[in-house]
């Protein structure tokens, strides 16, 4: 299996359909209710709701997912039962193969039911027709790269006794998105010199979107979110708020982090954890999600197209 671990949940919505082809006569049955063995439209549905929710035993390489809704339709033609699945969730991965898993049970009891009466019957045109929710329904994409800067606030990096981890995590990070880093230095447990240089970024240098790692815990030299809280203008503690959940969710410790969050004129400022570890796991947690904070600084509010379906 995949490991989806390092994924967070959105809502995932999938759709698809399937066609059973009979004759003129047979349809009229299943309409008129006269097949032997019962209500075909009653049992295919009933199979395929029960089947979608078990689509991890049949298919190997699928996660169990706890599935909010599924549904069944049907329509007729001059020639085929037309089955649709309609499936809700919010989780971690998609669930067209659910979809698709209804769409084939309700068919394959279709079948069954239809059999003696049709020497025939046809399954075909299995396919998914529509599915959403994901990283990829929330990209952004800019006519240049942001620009950025990680700063690693560590005494003992900035001494050249320990080696930095987490600043490199987070570049080779931004380097799949659309965000050029422009900097990438390493400062001491200065709060001084961190308020110092957050401000020379922003306001001399352009920087829109600032990654500082270290300094957030609960060590008497853990000053970054107080020198960060004194550039701000404006709090964003939703960023905060969902780098602790995401990682309250893998370890304990990290309801200890203190992470700051916020906005100075049209740039972003984010503390990050200092651990190598800490660092990734946030970033999982806000991209790319996060990247929409740029058109709304901008002026573009928000692209209510991404908000529901």
């Amino acid at each position: 299996m995949i490991d989806v671990s390092p994924k967070f949940n959105t809502l995932r919505y999938a759709r698809a359909t399937g066609a059973l082809y009979a004759s003129p006569e047979t349809l009229e049955r299943i309409k008129k209710r006269m097949v032997p063995k019962g209500d075909v439209l009653q049992v295919a549905r009933a199979a395929g709701i029960s089947a979608a929710k078990r689509t991890a035993e049949w298919i190997v390489f699928c996660h169990p997912i706890p599935l909010d809704w599924v549904e069944i339709d049907f329509q007729f033609s001059e020639k085929t039962l037309t089955v649709q699945a309609e499936v809700r969730s919010v989780w971690k991965t998609g669930v067209e193969m659910e979809a698709l898993t209804a769409v084939t049970a309700a068919l394959l009891n279709a079948y069954d039911m239809l059999k003696p009466l049709d020497a025939d019957l046809r399954l075909s045109d299995i396919q998914v027709v529509e599915k959403r929710g994901g990283k990829s329904d929330f990209g952004e994409q800019f006519d240049e790269p942001l620009q950025a800067a990680v700063l690693v606030i560590s005494d003992s990096t900035y001494a050249g006794t320990r080696q930095d981890k987490s600043g490199k995590i987070i570049r080779e990070f931004l380097e799949k998105h659309p965000v050029s880093v422009q900097v990438y230095e390493v400062l001491p447990d200065e709060e001084s010199r961190i308020t110092q240089r957050l401000v020379e970024l922003v306001d001399q240098e352009g920087i829109q979107l600032i990654f500082t790692t270290g300094g957030t815990g609960l060590g008497p030299k853990d000053l970054t979110p107080e020198a960060t809280r004194k550039v701000i203008e404006r709090e964003v503690p939703g960023i905060s708020e969902a780098i602790r959940r995401h990682g309250k969710e893998r370890t304990p410790y990290a309801m200890l982090s203190r992470e700051l969050a916020g906005v100075r004129g049209k740039s972003l400022i984010i503390n990050l954890p200092g651990s190598s570890r800490g660092a990734r796991e946030s970033l999982e947690a806000l991209f790319p999600g996060l990247l929409h904070a740029f058109p709304m600084l901008w002026g573009g509010g928000h692209d209510e197209t991404k908000q529901e379906y």
